[in-house]
């Protein structure tokens, strides 16, 4: 049995979640159902702008209901204040730039919804506040306020670049030029480096890229492709640190490894099955040494196969099975099928343990 779904899987998320069904002051009754929906699937092209969330909720009409839940957008003096006191620390825009809303900040700004503040609004006929469909909505922000934090200062009416425009712009007024007594070269060669930190462990599982915007008009570039690839990076890269294949990918195998429709579905089929190796195996024809060719043929012998075995450069073909030497010294399993020759699994060190796994 699946675990069930929760909401905020970061701490500002959970604190979005805490919030809505606490201090936000919404009807108590609407919420569990809410987050049943929410759960289910049922809440569609969810679009969060300054101040506002839309989203359209299936309910038990065959037409999604529209949902617009509003927020409370801070007035020029609250964006005043709160702007000052992150301002106060360095860190603090630091951590805001890695995607992070640090604790401490969170407890100086008040960025989440109190009583009051937030408004939903829906096409179905319940009058509650909010309704199931609205509730839904409210627990999906906290997805959205996981994978970029700066979806808080959003919904109080201005996004990322706004806010961080200004904080520069603060910093650059407030700067103060300090003067510290200098090193000289000599003294600074002299001073012993102290020992690298260790390295931290590598991640559970991969990062979730921040929330992009729409691409310029004309671009030909599109908001959920990006953030599909940024995505697949997350991913490759958490590979690569943890042990996977470290060599760079070929702009081929990428696309196979991504199914792309831009290369033949048997390469995607190969790499599915066999990996970086598997696909080199079903592009790839070379002339490796005899003997380990005779050595393969003796193993497709003592298998009792029907037919005679056929050597042609690295592929030994006998009946409805081939193994192929890829120059990786692994061997490869391949079967016919309705795409010609593919793989049938990952490569081996010897043709009987690749035949034994077959």
């Amino acid at each position: 049995m699946s675990p069930r779904r929760t909401f905020g899987a970061t701490w500002w998320g959970r604190a979005w979640v805490e919030a809505l069904e606490g201090r936000a002051k919404l009807d108590p009754n609407r919420l569990p159902r809410g987050r049943t929906y929410a759960r289910k699937g049922r809440v569609s092209a969810l679009d969060v702008t300054a101040g506002e969330v839309r989203a359209f909720v299936q309910g038990s009409r065959s037409v999604p209901y529209r949902v617009k839940v509003r927020c409370r957008k801070f007035s020029g003096d609250e964006w005043s204040a709160l702007l000052d006191k992150i301002g106060q620390q360095v860190g603090y825009m630091a951590a805001l730039l890695d995607g992070e809303l640090p604790p401490e900040l969170a407890a100086a700004v008040d960025l989440l919804p109190g009583p009051g503040d937030l408004t939903p609004r829906c096409s179905c006929p319940d009058s509650a506040d909010p309704c199931k469909h609205a509730a839904a909505v409210c627990y999906l922000v906290a997805d959205e306020v996981d994978a970029d934090p700066f979806v808080l200062f959003l919904l109080r009416g201005r996004g990322r670049e706004p806010v961080l425009g200004q904080l520069r712009a603060r910093r650059s007024r407030a700067k103060v030029v300090v003067e510290e007594p200098g090193l000289t070269p000599k003294e600074a060669f002299a001073r012993k480096p102290s020992a690298l930190p260790a390295r931290p462990p590598a991640p559970p599982e991969p990062g979730h890229p921040a929330a992009l915007g729409e691409p310029p008009a004309g671009s030909g570039l599109r908001a959920e492709v990006l953030s599909s690839l940024a995505a697949d990076a997350a991913v490759r890269a958490l590979d690569l640190l943890t042990g996977g294949d470290s060599a760079p990918l070929t702009r081929e195998e990428d696309l196979a490894r991504r199914g792309s429709s831009e290369v033949p579905e048997a390469w995607v089929a190969a790499w599915r099955r066999a990996g970086r190796g598997g696909l080199a195996a079903l592009r790839e024809s070379w002339q490796p040494p005899r003997a380990a060719l005779y050595e393969a043929r003796s193993e497709l012998d003592d298998a009792d196969l029907p037919g005679e075995t056929r050597i042609w450069r690295n592929r030994l073909t006998r009946g409805e099975i081939q193994l192929r030497l890829g120059k990786d010294h692994l061997w490869y399993l391949f079967r016919q099928g309705a795409h010609g020759w593919l793989p049938v699994s990952p490569g081996a060190r010897s043709p009987l343990d690749v035949l034994s796994g077959q």
